[in-house]
């Protein structure tokens, strides 16, 4: 089972300013957990997003027209500053990671949010989608 846990966007992500000497301890921190779940096999991957401005929303309408609108787009709280994705052999064990999350931002309230993955066997037979290189 893959899981995303996703940090959610707020003002200070969204500046986009490089992070002050406060947020050393938290980079030190996340380093370590990431270590820690890649020496246990879990971590897939992990990163942090650029601020809204620097990306786009591609919309798709159902007259078949595409409409690209570029950011930055004013709902912080829809938006993801980063994530982990990880996979895990249960739900359990995703929370137990997730519960081990580092507080991602410094002196404020801030969330994560922990999504599933689909995987092919969700679909059944014949319904996943296949990736051809």
């Amino acid at each position: 089972m893959r899981f995303m846990i996703q940090v959610r966007a707020n003002a200070v992500s969204e500046r986009g300013e490089p992070p002050g000497p406060e947020y050393a301890p938290l980079f030190e921190a996340m380093g370590a957990f990431h270590e820690e779940m890649a020496r246990a096999g879990v971590l897939l991957d992990g990163a942090g997003l650029r601020p809204s401005r620097d990306g786009w929303r591609q919309r798709y309408h159902a007259d078949g027209r595409k409409e690209i609108v570029d950011g930055p787009f004013a709902e912080t709280k829809e938006l993801i500053a980063g994530y982990t994705l990880i996979q895990v052999r249960s739900v359990e064990e995703a929370r137990a990671w997730a519960s081990r999350f580092p507080m991602p931002f410094v002196d404020m309230d801030c969330e994560i949010e922990v999504r599933r993955l689909y995987e092919d066997a969700d679909f059944g037979p014949g319904g996943a989608m296949e990736i051809r290189a």
